[in-house]
């Protein structure tokens, strides 16, 4: 690859893997697994949670463990990712910490009593392995360099900036308790996910992009499933009674809270010792 250049093989690799893999963690690990915004079937619920693995972020019960967590104590000491100990610690630094390392399975009990998914979990390496071994066979080594190294880390760095960047930089559409924000070029970047303040008012939704200019593409994709009878259940903006129904339906649910009470229960019943990084609990509402 030094002295031949990179082929154009491996651009392509690269563009196909960033973009799938995305929609596995923002349809998938993100929407589905952490939210329940939509339902599935158990086979493609197995593709989704397979597909986000091959981003090498871990395996989906880790995944959307720590989200829930991330929800429940959104910017305060016992959030994973709490941008109160800096913009490093809330973009990478808390993925690699020990006190991280471990899925708190017990606030995904509603999806770690499926087998397929404890497995997928416990050995979330090989399905990135795979992936490599196939951008290996079909571009060789600069299919290997460009379709699956580079593309992965680019996909790294492009997730973590939501934890990170959106919590910082953006417009605030609503005064939620926490400091996420709205940011169109990182929704554009993550297919919709930059639409972050709208998500915390009502981080169940399968929608983020509220209006019809915010753009989100994951949105998009889960449309065209559900049309497909792919998967159902999905969970959509009210629209408000005071204003003419059209394509963009605003939130008004105060709500930032999960409307599925398994859900909800699952998160509730969290030990407190399991959801505490800092070696001793603390109040959700301090501020």
């Amino acid at each position: 690859m030094i002295f031949t250049g990179v082929s154009r093989t491996a651009w392509i690799l690269f563009a196909v893997t960033f973009w799938t893999r995305m929609f596995f963690i923002t349809g998938g690990y993100h929407r589905y697994f952490s939210h329940k915004a939509y339902k599935t079937s158990r086979v493609f619920q197995f593709i989704l949670g397979y597909g986000g693995c091959t981003a090498a972020q871990k395996g989906p019960l880790w995944w959307a463990g720590h989200h829930r967590i991330h929800h429940r104590f959104a910017d305060t000491i016992n959030d994973p990712h709490t941008p109160r100990k800096g913009f490093w610690w809330s973009h990478a630094g808390w993925i690699l910490s020990d006190d991280t390392t471990s899925a708190p399975l017990r606030s995904v009990k509603d999806f770690e009593k499926f087998p397929e998914l404890r497995f997928i979990s416990k050995h979330d390496w090989i399905a990135p392995w795979s992936l490599a071994v196939v951008c290996t066979l079909i571009g060789g080594w600069s299919g290997l360099l460009i379709g699956f190294v580079l593309s992965t880390v680019v996909l790294w760095h492009a997730t973590f900036l939501i934890n990170s960047l959106a919590h910082v930089f953006g417009s605030r559409r609503f005064e939620t308790e926490d400091t996420s924000r709205n940011n169109a070029l990182l929704a554009i970047l993550t297919m919709g996910e930059g639409w972050h303040n709208n998500h915390h008012k009502a981080a169940y939704l399968a929608r983020q992009g509220t209006k019809w200019w915010e753009i989100d593409f994951t949105w998009y994709v889960l449309f065209v499933l559900e049309k497909l009878h792919i998967i159902w259940g999905v969970k959509r903006p009210r629209t408000s009674s005071r204003t003419k129904v059209g394509p963009s339906a605003e939130v008004i649910d105060d709500s930032t809270e999960f409307v599925d009470e398994a859900l909800a229960q699952a998160v509730l019943e969290t030990e407190s010792a399991a959801l505490v990084h800092s070696g001793q609990a603390q109040n959700s509402t301090e501020p």
